[in-house]
């Protein structure tokens, strides 16, 4: 028997030392403290004016002390389920679950691969091909709506995601109005608002405006869903060299200082709300004035924040699975590749943006069957080496002995499927098996299964007398 040993299964990624981390810490106190914060929100100045900050018209200061309180108030642990009520996301430190991207206003056409704008359409088929890929675990709106009134754009894309899949499902609104109609679709889904609070499957994406600005919108939604209680990511994108120093310290310290300001105002509405953070420094590529969603600084920005979120024990919300390249090509596989393997090794919780090409601006599904693959592969190598005596097989390499082979073996057979990774798509035939089944490219083969699973894949179903309720309040404004 063995005693007092230290185990390591898993892999991870060390970033900054603890004395690195309070050093970002106290300089975003001193950046509250001395700087402050713009606050576009009436009910938000009074809950900081009656909680200890200090009020110049809407710039606010906050004290290390408030900080702190609601530091200790949020939740350490926020758990989303599944659409019809079972547990599937524990967002804790050492869990990650990888989702689509969100939002884009263009997408490639799955059959003249152009570019086109998207339609509330290809959000569904994103979600239902989403609900389809194992390795997928939310679902964001990997589109939006053109087809439909803008002023309910957003409301129409969480139906078509509601009605497309029974993941967990990270939104956005584009104000309290909308907010509010999705968290009554949710709840008609759910089976109702207590079922909805106890078991969310649904969680809104906020941002505060950089630098150091909260919005009157982003303000009302995340009061809201404090109210309601209901899980909100509140995640800034402070891009280096333009909304936020050049230097990623820097950036990482406006972000910061956004993040935790919001989560006061969120604390000091209702303590113990479900909170998480999040969200990412990318740079301004100074030749193209692009936000790079590419670059290795981007990744270097995410990982920041996350072992930020993890010293203040925090649930966090990054970002991989993106590529500055504008169509489905060599460029867009080498970035994801790396950057889901980062984010990954950094212990994000939600890792959102599997799909995104074009520099965040388009979504292409077989670029979303591509990043599937890769998080397989990525859970996979996470998982490390387990070191047991059934795994180090003494007795079995023994019974083997010099020159035999482990091919036949019942310990082969027992074990095989878990140790190694079997992608659905990727290559792994010979030179002739592979011109056999027709010699084709990935970039093919993903548009043939992509078509395949949009045609053939159901998710189950809710009651018919819930989705003709769904279908109404969506269309209640147009």
């Amino acid at each position: 028997m063995h005693v007092n040993q230290r185990f390591q299964n898993t892999l991870g990624l060390n970033f900054f030392t603890e004395d690195q981390l309070d050093q970002l810490h106290f300089a975003t106190l001193d950046v509250l403290e001395r700087v402050g914060v713009r606050v576009h929100e009436p009910e938000s100045l009074e809950l900081l004016h009656g909680g200890g900050a200090s009020i110049d018209g809407n710039l606010v200061k906050i004290p290390a002390w408030m900080v702190q309180q609601a530091l200790s108030t949020a939740p350490a642990k926020v758990s989303l389920a599944t659409r019809d009520g079972r547990r599937a996301l524990a967002l804790e430190k050492g869990n990650i679950y990888y989702g689509t991207g969100s939002d884009t206003p263009f997408t490639i056409d799955l059959d003249t691969g152009q570019r086109r704008p998207a339609v509330k359409q290809d959000v569904a088929n994103a979600a239902l091909l989403s609900d389809a890929l194992e390795h997928v675990d939310f679902i964001m709106s990997l589109g939006l709506a053109s087809d439909v009134p803008a002023v309910n754009s957003d409301v129409h894309q969480f139906e078509a995601m509601t009605l497309n899949t029974v993941k967990p499902v990270c939104f956005t609104a584009h104000g309290r109005e909308g907010l509010l109609e999705i968290i009554e679709i949710a709840s008609i889904a759910a089976g109702g608002k207590e079922t909805l609070v106890e078991k969310p499957y649904l969680v809104l994406y906020a941002e505060p405006t950089s630098p150091l600005q909260h919005t009157r919108e982003a303000l009302e939604k995340l009061l809201t869903c404090a109210a309601e209680r209901l899980p909100v990511i509140y995640a800034p994108a402070v891009m280096s060299g333009a909304t936020g120093p050049v230097t990623l310290a820097g950036g990482i310290v406006v972000a910061n200082a956004e993040i935790l300001s919001g989560l006061v105002i969120h604390q000091l509405k209702a303590p113990g709300a479900p909170f998480i953070c999040g969200g990412g420094v990318p740079p301004m590529h100074m030749a193209h004035s692009i936000c790079s969603y590419g670059a290795p600084e981007r990744d270097l920005g995410c990982i920041s924040l996350v072992r930020l979120a993890q010293y203040y024990r925090l649930p966090v919300f990054t970002t991989a699975g993106c590529s500055d390249a504008h169509v489905f090509d060599q460029q867009a596989g080498m970035e994801v590749g790396f950057n889901l393997l980062i984010s990954g090794l950094a212990g994000g919780n939600l890792i959102h943006d599997l799909g995104y090409i074009g520099v965040g601006m388009t979504s292409c599904l077989e670029h979303l069957l591509l990043c599937n693959e890769t998080v397989g592969a990525v859970k996979h190598l996470l998982r490390g080496v387990a070191i047991t005596p059934e795994t180090l097989a003494l007795d079995l390499i023994e019974k083997v002995g010099p020159g035999g082979h482990f091919l036949s073996e019942e310990h082969t057979a027992r074990h095989f499927r878990r140790e190694m990774y079997f992608p659905k798509v990727l290559n792994r035939n010979n030179y002739d098996g592979w011109l056999a089944e027709g010699g084709k490219s990935f970039g093919e083969r993903a548009n043939e299964v992509v078509k395949e699973i949009l045609a053939h894949h159901k998710p189950p179903a809710l009651p018919p007398e819930r989705e003709a309720e769904i279908r109404r309040v969506a269309a209640r404004r147009g």
